[in-house]
């Protein structure tokens, strides 16, 4: 940023804000109304703003029963957050990020069932506390416009390789998250380690084996016959990663149906017996996938946000009247990955786009073109050509993996983003 462009802004600002100043009296006393604290490129920090949120933080934290840091270090770590967040709303405006009232409703909304509220009872809660609906969707909205920004610039850069997904999938931990989950009841009989001759045990789980088959109930033979620790709990074992229990069990449990028992299991332990319950996860997952295509379209300093909309109307209402797709998107959208292919973005998978993309896609009719709709990318109109049914097991594992890689890496990420931005950004702390 020009630098002499900064100062001026600054000097203006400055001059502004000296303008917030109040007679006391008659003579040239003034009083002090808000002061600025800090300028971060074309905006600043007010004290007002910075005595409002050290006051949040420090309630936040006694509440918490940690004890408090001193002022100064306090007042340090706040206003650092402050020039933080503004430097990545400024970057949210340049970029035309815009939150609408739709969205902040929402957020609203899902704010008071948090706290079992109803949105009336939330907003008569807010007016009790001292805040105003108006500053508290300036906040959401500030929050959503800083999520958007740390997604497009960060989230957006991480890439995970085919063999970091694949290391990851074979670990111990890919494993078992991957692993299906099983609930399982076990009678165990012990073998008595002075004794080689384990036959009168065998004989004892055979007779149990043939109550089992007459319908006897497997959890009351557990708690009259089990040696496990289990047995008072009628041997139930709950619901177990499938990657966490003994090989021998997952071997018998392997081509087990629920309802089934296994056969005899020997252990070190002694003899198993084990019932399979129910099983989740790990079968097969059919699911609908689309072949769709758009046209995607970003206000800007010469397009503003309606603009943006009517366009894209006039442009659907011209594909309705027979006009060409695939053409308007070559010419129009501003998505240069599929633009070039007509818009075409290949068959999904679930989870790969954003929420309100899919919403679109599952709601809207074969061939019909939806209305303009918003996501973090821009406006939208979207259109599938095609629907077919597929087994995603494999690609829904990957995606879980692929998912818990980048958030892993995006925390990484952030930290080091925020730093750069802060480096770059011009920032000026006044005396406090």
């Amino acid at each position: 940023m020009n630098r002499w462009k900064t100062f001026k802004s600054s000097l203006a600002l400055t001059l502004a804000f000296s303008g917030l100043l109040l007679p006391v009296n008659g003579n040239a006393e003034m009083a002090l109304l808000d002061r600025i604290v800090a300028i971060v490129d074309d905006n600043v920090v007010l004290q007002s703003e910075l005595s409002q949120r050290m006051t949040a933080i420090y309630s936040q934290i006694q509440q918490s029963g940690t004890q408090p840091p001193t002022e100064d270090i306090l007042r340090k770590q706040v206003l650092e957050r402050l020039i933080s967040e503004r430097i990545q709303l400024n970057m949210g405006y340049k970029a035309g990020v815009r939150i609408s009232d739709q969205e902040i409703k929402q957020a609203i909304a899902r704010l008071a069932a948090n706290n079992n509220l109803t949105m009336e009872q939330y907003v008569d809660q807010l007016h009790a506390s001292g805040d105003t609906i108006a500053a508290v969707r300036q906040e959401i909205a500030n929050e959503l416009i800083i999520m958007r920004v740390q997604q497009g610039s960060v989230m957006r850069s991480i890439r995970i390789s085919e063999q970091e997904l694949n290391n990851f999938l074979n670990s111990e931990e890919g494993k078992l998250m991957t692993s299906p989950d099983v609930k399982l009841g076990q009678i165990l009989l012990s073998v008595p380690s002075d004794s080689s001759d384990s036959a009168a045990v065998r004989a004892k789980l055979d007779d149990i084996i043939q109550q089992i088959k007459k319908g006897a109930d497997f959890k009351q033979l557990a708690i009259a016959n089990s040696d496990d620790q289990s047995a008072l709990e009628g041997g139930d074992l709950g619901w177990r990663k499938m990657a966490q229990l003994p090989s021998l069990f997952t071997e018998a449990l392997e081509d087990m149906q629920p309802g089934e028992i296994s056969q005899l299991i020997r252990s070190g332990a002694g003899f198993h017996l084990l019932k399979l319950y129910d099983r989740r996860g790990g079968e097969e997952k059919l699911m609908e996938q689309h072949f769709a295509r758009h046209i995607l379209l970003k206000p800007n300093q010469i397009r503003d946000q309606a603009a943006t909309i009517d366009k894209l109307n006039e442009l659907r209402q011209k594909i309705l009247a027979g006009e060409d797709f695939a053409r308007f998107s070559k010419e129009y959208s501003e998505d240069l990955g599929s633009a070039l292919k007509g818009g075409e973005l290949g068959w999904s998978t679930p989870g790969i786009f954003v929420p309100e993309f899919e919403q679109t896609m599952n709601s809207i009719a074969l061939n019909e073109v939806s209305e303009p709709f918003e996501s973090q990318f821009g406006w939208h109109i979207l259109q599938v050509t095609e629907r077919r049914m597929q087994d995603f097991s494999d690609e829904i594992l990957r995606n879980r993996a692929e998912n818990l890689l980048r958030q892993r890496k995006f925390s990484e990420e952030l930290q080091v983003w925020l730093q750069k931005i802060r480096d770059e950004a011009f920032v000026e702390i006044k005396e406090i």
